[in-house]
C-alpha cells in the first residue's frame, strides 16, 4: 500500500522522481529525440492542478523513500466542458505491478471531480505499453490529439459525469 501526499513539483522528492521519469523516457525514446519539460509548480497548485507524491506505508518491503509520483492540471476547456490533464504519472521500478499507478491516477480524477471536471486527458507515446493498459482499464479511450507534445503518439479521453463531479 501506498500513502500519497500533495508536493510542489520543484520539491527536491518531487524532483527526483521527475528526473528518473525523464531519464527512463530519454533512455528508450525512439532516436534519443525525447524532450524534457520540468513542469511549472504554479500549475500544480489546488485548485488549478495537484502534484502527488506516493510514499510506501512503513510495511512495504524493499521500498526506500518515494516510489512514485503524477500530477494533474486544469487546461483549457474541452467540449465537455471544464478539463484537467493527466501528466507524468510514475512509479519507480521497484513499484511496479503492485497497483501503485491505478492508486495515484484514481486518486488523480478524484481531485479533478472535485473541481467540477468534466474531463480527464493525457498523452502518452506507443512505447509505453503498461501505461496505455493501465489507462484503458482506468475507461480512457483514443482521441484526436488536443496539443502538439512531440513527446506524444497517442492521446486518451475520460467523460466524467456531471452528477460524479458535483457529488
Amino acid at each position: 500500500m501506498v500513502l500519497l501526499r500533495e508536493s510542489s513539483t520543484d520539491a527536491p522528492d518531487a524532483r527526483t522522481l521527475l528526473t528518473e521519469y525523464f531519464g527512463e523516457r530519454a533512455d528508450i525514446f525512439p532516436g534519443r529525440a525525447y524532450r524534457t519539460v520540468f513542469p511549472d509548480p504554479a500549475a500544480f497548485v489546488p485548485p488549478g492542478g495537484v502534484f502527488l507524491i506516493a510514499d510506501p506505508d512503513a510495511h512495504e518491503d524493499g521500498a526506500d523513500g518515494p516510489v512514485g509520483c503524477g500530477g494533474i492540471r486544469r487546461i483549457p476547456d474541452g467540449p465537455l466542458g471544464v478539463r484537467y490533464e493527466v501528466k507524468h504519472l510514475y512509479v519507480r521500478p521497484l513499484g511496479r505491478g503492485r497497483g501503485w499507478g491505478r492508486v495515484l491516477l484514481d486518486a488523480l480524477e478524484e481531485r479533478a471531480r472535485g473541481w467540477g471536471a468534466a474531463e480527464l486527458v493525457l498523452d502518452t507515446h506507443h512505447t509505453l505499453e503498461a501505461a496505455g493498459s493501465l489507462y484503458a482499464r482506468s475507461g480512457f479511450v483514443p482521441v484526436a490529439p488536443y496539443n502538439d507534445n512531440s513527446n506524444a503518439t497517442r492521446w486518451y479521453a475520460k467523460a466524467l459525469r456531471r452528477s460524479d463531479a458535483a457529488g
